[in-house]
């Protein structure tokens, strides 16, 4: 890497930082502003925060189309609170068709990086059939592998 590429990269991963610490300080239009440019290079968790403010229109006009283009963009990468935040789009049809089958598949790709609330609502799923056969077994698996002994 050249001294060039070392400039760069660290200009972005400042960028990266001050646009995370906006967004959390809910200054919306400047994390939009210093993340949008990461997202569009790829940077999944850019691209995640930007999801998030087109979802709710935070510092921009709301889209749905936009909030789902950089929610999947992130959850591909292997994000995984992107992916379980793309299974809860498609599980309730937020800003894309509904889906529970993909919504399962997101959910699980998200559990198997750890996320517990993933397992869980996997396991809610199960336990009430909600776009997958009513399973109490694999529900009381899930709810136990997310740490609840006493599930269903």
């Amino acid at each position: 890497m050249s001294e060039q590429d070392d400039r760069t990269q660290n200009e972005q991963d400042m960028d990266l930082s001050s646009g995370i610490a906006a967004f959390e300080a809910k200054h919306f239009a400047q994390a939009m502003k210093l993340l949008f440019p990461l997202a569009e290079a790829g940077e999944p968790e850019a691209q995640h925060r930007v999801a998030i403010m087109y979802q709710n229109g935070l510092g921009v006009t709301p889209s749905d189309e936009e909030a789902f283009k950089w929610m999947k963009a992130a959850a591909e990468q292997g994000h995984a609170i992107a992916q379980h935040g793309l299974g809860f789009m498609y599980m309730e049809g937020e800003c894309t068709e509904k889906d529970p089958q993909k919504a399962i598949e997101w959910f699980t790709r998200a559990a198997e990086q750890g996320l517990v609330g993933s397992l869980t609502t996997l396991a809610m799923m199960y336990e009430q059939g909600n776009g997958v056969e009513k399973d109490l077994a694999k529900a009381r698996e899930l709810y136990k592998k997310a740490g609840f002994e006493n599930g269903v």
